[in-house]
């Protein structure tokens, strides 16, 4: 008998239809795999049956019971945990690590009043080492990295031994190796019998745990895949149209002294921060492919002026480049789009001007317009015309962007980037929690846009850095010239 059935579950909100009569079941023991482009559905069943918010009908069932959760809290005591995409939704930054593992604890009226440091040390070291997190407890966890924080998120939610585990992007920041320990932790509950729900962008995750795939498009159950699992097809299926099977290599002209050239370079202070070197023209997509925690995100930072240089130096177009700070980036046409978007370059939705129409005028307001009064018709034709250039998906200009698709929130935060004409882009991580669909939305913009700046995209996918790059580089904490056609074959 399955441990988690849904049948024919509906969501609208207003107007919009986000889930029509869907149905799923899961066994115990099985990995099911849900697919769907951005905005097809995919956040709403995971909300649904995480308790954030009912459906309009259709019902739910937990071992054979009516299962209608009135919140996360209700959903975990009964046995049904999530690992959200958003990392912010799960944990508390000025917290330690070991507070962060026991939230749920001190939520709960049978915790006793008090509980001493020791023992809280002890409890949390048993819930981190179900996923081999080894860092120290008592740290707070702003000072951990994005990788370090997205495992903390996932041994929380397995603290109560669920009987049903929801994976949103599980490994969205985390290194293969990472992944790999994430995999094997996820292995263990799977022949403890523990039903899991595995959303998930990256193709490698679901050939690596997927039993079978379902697959969901504007909020319709449109198939049901069993094994043997043919990925391309599921995802032509899932985004509606089918994927070009090639894409055509650009030839990028040298021109002397028109790009950036870096040299000797150093990141960390020590002798293990090898010196680099690089050069990236204009019109050119670099993509530097390697680990999480090698250094990609530093090396964006410090372009990006927010980083100090240890050693080394940097030019553009045959000037020094060494920004002292992001403002002055900025003024100089240099960009850069944080790895994470709702802490680098998107507003909580309690500020006015969450909107899309008003993410993308905000840092031009100076330059756009005079005197601090916002010329509002201007600023919604800029909007639309970045809707229209990057198919964000929404119904207007004024949308909160937290009520978007993860997918088309960063497409929001990718069009403000090209809201000016820009002498260089950085992008960090710009297809994390990003589906095959609008991955290749981005791919096509920023390689439309290319001509005139340096385009510089820093990824731990290698497939993603083909899907965008003329040249891709192989970095941790240096760099290793490599050709497409050599990664593709390693």
């Amino acid at each position: 008998m399955p441990v988690l059935v849904a049948r024919s579950v509906s969501k609208r909100f207003g107007s919009t239809v986000a889930l029509d009569r869907f149905d799923l079941s899961i066994a115990a023991g099985e990995v099911v795999a849900l697919m769907g482009a951005n905005g097809a559905g995919k956040s709403t069943i995971v909300k649904i049956l995480s308790g954030v918010y009912p459906g309009d009908s259709g019902s739910l069932e937990l071992h054979g019971k009516p299962y209608a959760p009135a919140s996360p809290q209700e959903a975990k005591a009964l046995g049904v945990a999530t690992m959200h995409q958003s990392i912010a939704d799960s944990v508390v930054p000025a917290l330690s690590v070991a507070d962060n593992l026991l939230l749920d604890r001190f939520n709960n009226a049978a915790t006793p009043w008090f509980v001493g440091p020791a023992a809280r040390l002890e409890e949390a070291r048993s819930i981190a080492a179900q996923v081999g997190l080894d860092v120290d407890l008592r740290a707070p966890l702003y000072t951990l990295s994005l990788a370090t924080r997205q495992l903390v998120t996932l041994a929380r939610a397995l603290a109560d031994k669920p009987a049903v585990l929801i994976l949103d992007e599980p490994t969205a920041s985390l290194s293969s190796a990472e992944a790999e320990r994430l995999f094997t932790a996820l292995d263990t509950l799977r022949k403890r019998g523990v039903a899991m729900l595995l959303v998930s962008h990256r193709l490698s995750d679901l050939k690596r745990m997927a039993d079978r795939a379902v697959i969901v498009r504007d909020g319709r159950l449109v198939a049901n895949l069993k094994p043997p699992l043919d990925f391309d097809g599921a995802i032509e299926t899932m985004i509606g149209r089918a994927l070009p099977k090639t894409r055509e290599r650009r030839t990028v002209p040298s021109t002397a002294n028109q790009g950036l050239q870096v040299r000797g370079l150093k990141l960390f202070s020590g002798t293990d921060s090898p010196p680099i070197d690089f050069d990236a023209a204009r019109g050119e997509i670099v993509a530097f492919a390697g680990p999480v925690g090698g250094g990609k995100s530093r090396l964006a930072r410090t372009l990006f002026g927010i980083e100090p240089v240890v050693a080394g130096t940097m030019t553009l177009d045959g000037k020094p480049w060494q920004p002292r700070s992001a403002a002055e980036a900025i003024r100089s046409g240099v960009f850069l789009v944080g790895e994470d978007r709702w802490n680098t370059s998107l507003f909580p939705d309690s500020v006015p001007f969450a909107s899309i129409e008003g993410t993308l005028s905000f840092p031009f307001l100076s330059r756009w317009f005079k005197a601090g009064w916002i010329n509002r018709s201007r600023e919604r034709r800029q909007a639309e015309s970045a809707i229209k250039r990057f198919s964000i998906r929404c119904n207007g200009p004024e949308d909160r962007v937290v009520n978007l698709s993860g997918g088309n929130q960063q497409k929001v935060v990718l069009a403000r980037s090209h809201a000016e004409p820009a002498r260089v882009l950085l992008l960090d991580e710009p297809f994390q929690g990003v589906d095959a669909g609008a991955r290749a939305d981005i791919a096509d913009a920023l390689r439309a846009s290319a001509a005139g700046r340096v385009t510089l995209v820093f990824v731990s996918a290698i497939e993603e850095a083909f899907e965008v790059a003329d040249r891709v580089l192989r970095f941790d904490r240096s760099i290793i010239e490599t050709s497409i056609e050599d990664l593709a074959g390693a």
